[in-house]
């Protein structure tokens, strides 16, 4: 398979890979902190006040989701494309922000919960990026002249 095509690819089931893992886990997260039956998402006000009774756990379980979706898709990607990894694991980052920022942006959120899950997704970018070019065999911690 060519480069590029290869490349492509890799992003895209990095992305979807990124995605359901998201899904995975704030589904799990649902199922141990319930949402209430009658919440409706299209009253704003309403859901501002059931994000503030929010246990932290709750708040926890989509952090995880956001981090763990990042350091999955992306570390597929970069396994896929075999080069570059810090680039094709930014870009599955990238992606998975963006979606991040939309729901902060629909959902009212805390600040801290905000800075929280944007600097996690930026950890989770570099974690993948550094373990694929680790798991590359370009990185080498001691070169033997001799060899």
């Amino acid at each position: 398979m060519q480069t590029p095509l290869r490349s492509v690819l890799a992003v895209i089931t990095g992305c979807v890979v990124a995605f359901v893992v998201v899904a995975l886990v704030e589904s799990w997260g649902h199922w141990v902190y319930p949402l209430p039956r009658d919440l409706d998402f299209t009253q704003p006000e309403r859901v501002a006040e059931f994000i503030q009774t929010l246990p932290a756990g709750a708040f926890g379980f989509v952090l995880a989701a956001w981090f763990l979706g990042t350091l999955v898709g992306g570390v597929t990607a970069a396994l896929m494309t075999r080069r570059r990894p810090f680039v094709t694991t930014g870009i599955v980052a990238g992606v998975v922000l963006l979606a991040t920022a939309a729901n902060l942006l629909l959902i009212p959120h805390p600040l801290w919960f905000a800075v929280t899950g944007i600097s996690g997704i930026f950890v989770a970018w570099l974690l993948a990026g550094a373990l694929t070019y680790c798991w590359s065999g370009r990185a080498t911690t001691f070169q033997n002249p001799a060899v």
